[in-house]
């Protein structure tokens, strides 16, 4: 039996390389020789390549870019004060931050810097965003760095999800995930799911409420938003 070898590796898909190593298992005749051996190595290599490239890996690789960049801020302090920024990717001081802060600070470790993606949204679509502040103008030392903006943003951007937390419901908040809540006194707050679960089985939150920590929170207060960024 001829050997597929010949076969190119069609797009270093898993399928074709599977395909091509399960021909040469059949193959029966003298050409398998040491030659052959490591055109079958290659093929692996090429199907280790396709998996580590898949849509499916590229998600998980920005989930624990997003959850190691939250676990980092624990035991930042909370601070509310504004900062003069730099733009793009202006930032508090590391040792302090806000709710939003978390979320900024670990989609940035992703690629992905809401400094500039929510100023260039506002500034051309002002009148989308709230206008609780009594503002007149965009402010990119501030303006992402608000919970309701952000929750704008998110809303046009990102993947709308599900806000159920029972038991049953716990496997669609998965790591990386943003989280808002509402307080009874009705202020804001957010925070990002880790890949961490409580003894309960309950998701782990990162977030900075009087200090950044990693907790069981989902549940405390009431869940408004769940979104994914980027949408994956």
């Amino acid at each position: 039996m001829k050997s597929s070898l010949s076969k190119p590796l069609q797009q270093g898909t898993v399928r074709h390389a599977l395909l091509q190593i399960g021909d040469i298992g059949l193959d029966t005749s003298s050409s398998y020789n040491a030659n052959m051996h490591i055109k079958v190595l290659s093929l692996l290599a090429a199907l280790c390549c396709a998996i580590l490239t898949s849509p499916s890996a590229q998600a998980d690789a920005t989930s624990q870019r997003i959850v190691t960049a939250a676990r980092r801020q624990i035991g930042t302090r909370y601070t509310q004060a504004y900062y003069s920024l730099k733009y793009p990717n202006g930032d508090p001081p590391k040792s302090v931050g806000a709710c939003t802060d978390v979320v900024i600070r670990s989609l940035r470790a992703a690629g992905h810097d809401l400094q500039k993606l929510i100023h260039e949204d506002m500034k051309r679509n002002f009148a989308l965003y709230p206008r609780k502040w009594q503002l007149q103008r965009t402010d990119k030392n501030i303006d992402h760095r608000r919970v309701l903006n952000q929750r704008v943003y998110f809303a046009r951007f990102a993947q709308a999800l599900p806000k159920r937390a029972d038991q049953g419901a716990w496997k669609q908040w998965q790591p990386g995930d943003i989280i808002y809540w509402k307080f009874e006194n009705s202020l804001d707050h957010c925070g990002i799911i880790s890949d961490r679960r409580a003894p309960s089985g309950r998701p782990l939150v990162i977030h900075n409420l009087g200090g950044c920590r990693e907790e069981d929170v989902m549940t405390a207060w009431k869940i408004v938003d769940h979104f994914r960024f980027p949408r994956r």
